[in-house]
């Protein structure tokens, strides 16, 4: 029997990207904001971007959780739970290949968000940047983005916002596959390839 294979550049993605509170004895890791983008055909889609806070009570942050929660506290505690955002999640979530920078936070995070739910198969483009430039002295999504000169194309496609913003992260990791794809030698790439073992 013939096993059926898609072509990554002829696949839609989705790209997420969550900032989390951090490790705080006595407390769970929380999210206090997630970004999603979708690739499609090999291209990052600027107007398929999702954002959202979420709601963070008084609960302390660990103090190297980086990113600009600190300042929007007050936006924190008025932002939707979890199960509020969940429904736009699986929307944007289901039936396609999810992708992320590292994977381990975004796949805890939402199996905690959605427990009974199924997301996936999952892409991690710090393991295809390993494999695709293994020499890099620094394999962090900022840096990776900055010596690859991608940096430009970001800020056109989210403009006024820097790292560790989840929107950011989500369309810098998402224009990281859209170079991914983008390189000679990867025209036939498949999902199947492309895929967390």
């Amino acid at each position: 029997m013939k096993v059926a294979y898609t072509l990554a550049r002829e696949t839609r993605f989705s790209v997420i990207d969550f900032e989390t509170t951090g490790a705080v004895p006595g407390y769970r890791i929380e999210p206090w904001q997630v970004g999603v983008v979708r690739v499609e055909q090999g291209v990052v889609q600027g107007g398929t971007q999702y954002e959202s806070f979420f709601h963070i009570g008084e609960r302390p942050f660990n103090l190297r959780a980086p990113g600009r929660h600190a300042s929007i506290r007050d936006q924190l505690a008025l932002a939707p739970t979890p199960s509020e955002v969940l429904p736009a999640l699986v929307q944007l979530l289901s039936g396609v290949p999810v992708v992320a920078h590292n994977i381990g936070t975004e796949r805890s995070q939402l199996m905690n968000i959605a427990p009974l739910h199924k997301f996936g198969p999952w892409i991690d483009t710090l393991k295809l940047t390993r494999h695709a430039y293994p020499a890099l002295e620094s394999k962090s999504l900022e840096d990776v983005i900055s010596v690859l000169g991608l940096k430009a194309r970001v800020e056109v496609l989210c403009p006024g916002r820097e790292a560790h913003d989840a929107l950011y992260d989500a369309v810098a990791c998402a224009v990281l596959v859209e170079h991914f794809l983008a390189l000679p030698g990867w025209e036939q790439v498949t999902v199947e390839a492309l895929v967390e073992p």
